[in-house]
């Protein structure tokens, strides 16, 4: 396979093209094993250079009328959507996706853009008498300033586009460094966002496959003031450590083992759609992927030869052929991880009913399963297993179906079906997540607040709420 013509490789920084002093490493195609092309490991005086090109953009960005940071924003989501066909690609061939997927992603990354150009001009303020009459309260935002994004490797554009755009809405500038596995679509955006009119510093997007060194370096730099990583509860536990020293401000975006709960009066045709939706998007190699489904014992049986005939009619195949549904994994570390889960869990009782053994041969793939008899205390049940397996617990009850799904530390997503709207809600507002699936097996929406409680996170993207993330504000006491 071959990169798209005009697909930058370079490093973007203060709005030129640049190598990287740490020499360079190889992009896999996921679906041979192959290398697609290299690109540059970022040194630390790249990193010290992006950050020196971000701080000194900041305050001309920050004075920047928020129509005019509107604009850019607009820009950049028609572009987007000029080239969907083009970015889908890319991410299909760097990551692995399914085009389908892939161009879903291009259409909801670009929104973002949209979302949060509409947003960046409805910044506002405060102006009320303080309870004792003695004086006025004046609030006013301002932005938080030179922010470090850190996106993975499953959603290269939309992770990307989700921070980007409420920090240059915000008038925040940015430098972005990507997951080592997926750097082509985060310097597309660069590139984009070059042609929709970001000044130079703006942006800024450093590779590199030492990101541990990378990130120490930025976090160590004072003029660093927000921190927005997507990615793992581990590394992001790591993370908040090391911002602590200097105390910045940090959105954590992170891991899951997010429940589907089945109740006994469920629809089960519509069941089985969401779960494909739930399961199945990305090839489930995402953070709202449903990871444990808990499903009413009368109708568990039912359920999961429903779920294993539709499962195990996708086709599996490379992310760039049109006909695929179930492209690779992302790594071949991905997939020894996913085998790894589903082994210990068969071993400790579960059964398969499709799939449950990576094929042989080039790429790194592994076929949709669908686990029944699950242990509540096998692997698949308690770790997040990111791939395409379908792990079915039976509950006896709604009681017993909230307490497995709030045994856990992660609180992101959840999924309930039933055809009891009141008995729905009161189940959704019982269950401890940030986002609930009601009847549906998609909750992503740029117009919605994203983000989970416990370990799942801290903060939110995406909706109203998302700009506040990179705002600040400032309170005056005044009277006249």
């Amino acid at each position: 396979m071959t990169l798209p013509a005009g697909t930058p490789t370079q490093q973007f920084i203060g709005g030129a093209w640049r190598d990287g002093a740490g020499g360079s490493f190889e992009v896999l195609d996921p679906a041979t094993g192959e290398a697609l092309c290299s690109v540059p490991r970022a040194g630390s005086e790249d990193v010290t250079a992006a950050i020196s090109a971000a701080a000194g953009a900041q305050p001309d960005w920050a004075a920047t009328a928020p129509r005019e940071r509107a604009e850019v924003l607009r820009r950049a989501f028609e572009l987007m959507i000029t080239r969907r066909e083009e970015l889908a690609y890319l991410m299909s061939l760097e990551m692995g996706k399914s085009l389908i997927d892939a161009r879903a992603e291009a259409t909801y990354a670009a929104e973002f853009f949209r979302w949060f150009s509409e947003e960046a001009v409805r910044i506002g303020g405060e102006v009320r008498m303080a309870p004792s009459g003695a004086n006025r309260i004046v609030t006013f935002r301002k932005p938080v300033g030179v922010a470090l994004l850190l996106t993975p490797w499953n959603f290269p554009a939309a992770m990307a586009t989700r921070k980007i755009g409420p920090a240059l809405a915000a008038g925040c500038t940015v430098v972005l460094k990507p997951a080592h596995e997926t750097p082509l679509t985060a310097l597309a955006l660069g590139q984009i966002l070059d042609e929709a009119g970001a000044p130079a510093g703006v942006i800024n997007v450093v590779t590199t496959d030492h990101a541990s060194e990378l990130v120490a370096t930025a976090l160590e730099d004072e003029r660093v003031r927000k921190l927005s990583f997507t990615g793992s509860t581990e590394v992001g536990r790591i993370l908040l450590k090391q911002a602590a020293d200097r105390i910045v401000n940090c959105s954590m975006e992170l891991g899951g083992n997010d429940p589907f709960l089945i109740l006994d009066d469920a629809d089960l045709d519509a069941a089985v759609e969401g779960a494909m939706l739930a399961k199945m998007r990305n090839g489930g190699q995402a953070c709202t992927a449903a990871n444990r489904f808990l499903v009413a014992e009368s109708v568990a049986a039912d359920f999961a030869k429903r779920l294993a005939e539709r499962m195990a009619g996708l086709r599996m195949g490379p992310g760039t052929a049109e006909d695929t549904q179930l492209g690779p994994m992302v790594s071949a570390k991905a997939v020894e991880g996913i085998a790894d889960k589903v082994d210990r869990s068969v071993a400790a009782g579960a059964r398969a009913l499709i799939g449950g053994v990576a094929p042989e041969g080039r790429g790194f793939f592994y076929p949709a399963t669908v686990l029944s008899d699950v242990p509540r205390d096998s692997a698949v049940a308690v770790e997040e297993v990111f791939g395409p397996v379908a792990p079915i617990i039976t509950v006896k009850d709604d009681e017993d179906a909230l307490a497995v799904a709030n045994a856990s530390e992660m609180g992101l997503t959840g999924y309930v079906f039933t055809r009891d709207l009141a008995r729905g809600l009161r189940v959704c507002e019982r269950l401890e997540v940030g986002m609930v699936g009601l009847n549906r097996g998609l909750v992503s929406d740029p117009a919605a607040p994203f983000g989970g409680v416990k370990q799942s996170g801290l903060g939110r993207e995406g909706g109203y709420e998302g700009i506040d993330e990179y705002l600040e504000t400032t309170y005056v006491a005044t009277n006249w």
